[in-house]
């Protein structure tokens, strides 16, 4: 027999249910509330202010489906439930349900738009969900309405930074890098005149459009696809007082169009997307569209060319990054096959040395319309007897005529790039006069470096 039917039997009402229901609960008699509240909902009493007790009940004891359930069911009878939104949305969220969250906080949204609870776990959702730009407008809504709000600073910041490597502010404090690129921009707006119509892929902060203005230039065209950051350009050009010479588009370089994005194709080019290891940014194929739609036959592209600079080296520091072998006495060797083939680094910090010559490994002319993957084999002579653990990689970039950069693991320490090892699949023991056989190249996105034989 069920307390229902006890009920009945004793003519309890409803409303006495209820009341005991609340006395079993706040006891922590949380089995009895929830026969009790089932009781009570049975006859159709207070279906609506229960039912968030029953669900409640459900979570505390872990029945998340369950708890779902209940909250379905409120929302099934009055949709536009507040409460029921808000905490169905928390309970997806729990369970990983981002998107789904997202949906049910977008109704909670819609219902009260300036609750700041609904906005930050909208926010939050949002950016679980991999929606960091949206995630981005709805917190500083809500910044708007509670500025100073600790935890909603911290959402901002944490969406910010999700969003925006970490190597953007290095890389702008890196004035050798800054330089270059100012003298090559010189140099194009000098020899194509204060007409030139400038075009600044992935603008960033917008340095490199201010830096063509200053040069000469009177218009730049500057693009930026991650909408946080441009929104960040646009900010930065109007401090300056440059809004009237920089147009900032928030797109993508591919999604230009001559003719309504820019007036004519670009006599200019101008874009810093160089990674670490150069080509993980798209870099070329962003190159090739751009020559083949967005600038003149005969504009200037800078940089020109890029070049992938490395050694062989040694490090114990690396090489526990790289390989394992016997751990606690046992033999989880097989685990090296899953270990990572890069590991940024930052030559001064780290331990290694030399055991070859730094060579030229991978050429990659910019100006060129089309680059096919390719790789080739490289005698390195070895210099030192010692156990490799890869290759070190850094970048030396052809910015114009006459105008080089580059980030040596030994005397470059202030800039936004590292440099990159290269790991191989397992050490390699060599000995000075030695010929290493290397395989260098890259598939378009990402460079090959990699004995030529095991």
């Amino acid at each position: 027999m069920n307390i229902i039917q006890i009920d009945r039997s004793c003519g309890k009402t409803p409303s006495e249910i209820l009341a005991e229901a609340m006395d079993f609960h706040a006891a922590g008699e949380l089995e009895a509330a929830e026969t009790a509240y089932v009781a009570v909902i049975s006859r159709g009493y207070r279906v609506i202010d229960v039912l968030p007790l029953l669900a409640g009940i459900s979570s505390a004891n872990g029945d998340f489906e369950i708890a779902l359930e209940r909250w379905t069911q409120l929302l099934e009878l009055q949709p536009s439930h507040l409460f029921g939104l808000m905490e169905k949305a928390a309970l997806l969220h729990r369970l990983g349900r981002w998107s789904d969250a997202v949906r049910h906080l977008e109704m909670a949204e819609q219902i009260d738009p300036f609750n700041p609870a609904t906005l930050l776990n909208l926010g939050v959702a949002l950016m679980d969900a991999g929606r960091g730009h949206e995630a981005a407008t709805v917190l500083r809504r809500l910044a708007a309405i509670q500025p100073g709000n600790p935890l909603v600073e911290h959402q901002i910041r944490r969406v910010s930074s999700a969003l925006v490597p970490f190597w953007h502010i290095p890389m702008l404090n890196d004035q050798a890098r800054n330089d270059a690129f100012e003298k090559a921009i010189q140099q194009a707006i000098s020899a194509h005149g204060s007409d030139a119509s400038v075009l600044d892929i992935g603008a960033g902060s917008g340095l490199l459009s201010m830096m063509a203005i200053r040069a000469g230039a009177r218009t730049v065209v500057c693009c930026e696809g991650v909408e946080i950051i441009a929104e960040m350009t646009k900010r930065i050009v109007s401090i300056n007082g440059y809004e009237d010479q920089i147009r900032v588009i928030s797109k993508n370089s591919k999604e230009l169009v001559v003719g309504e994005d820019l007036n004519k194709r670009a006599d200019v080019l101008v874009s810093e997307i160089l990674s670490c290891d150069l080509l993980s940014e798209s870099v070329l194929s962003t190159f090739e569209d751009a020559i083949d739609r967005l600038v003149h036959e005969d504009a200037a592209i800078i940089p020109r060319s890029i070049t992938a600079m490395g050694c062989l080296i040694e490090s114990d520091v690396l090489a526990k990054y790289a390989f394992v072998d016997r751990v606690s006495g046992f033999d989880v060797s097989p685990f090296t096959e899953l270990a990572s083939t890069r590991l940024p680094v930052h030559g001064k910090l780290t331990s290694w040395r030399r055991l070859s010559e730094d060579h030229d490994l991978i050429h990659i002319d910019l100006r060129a319309r089309r680059h096919e993957g390719t790789y080739q084999k490289l005698s390195l002579p070895v210099t030192a007897d010692g156990t490799a653990v890869g290759i070190m990689q850094w970048i030396r970039v052809d910015v114009a005529e006459g105008v080089e950069f580059s980030n040596p693991p030994d005397d470059y320490a202030d800039g936004g790039w590292l440099q990159v090892v290269h790991t191989f699949s397992h050490p390699v023991v060599v000995r000075a006069g030695d010929e290493f056989e290397l395989l260098a190249g890259h598939d378009r996105t990402s460079l090959i470096l990699m004995p030529a034989h095991k």
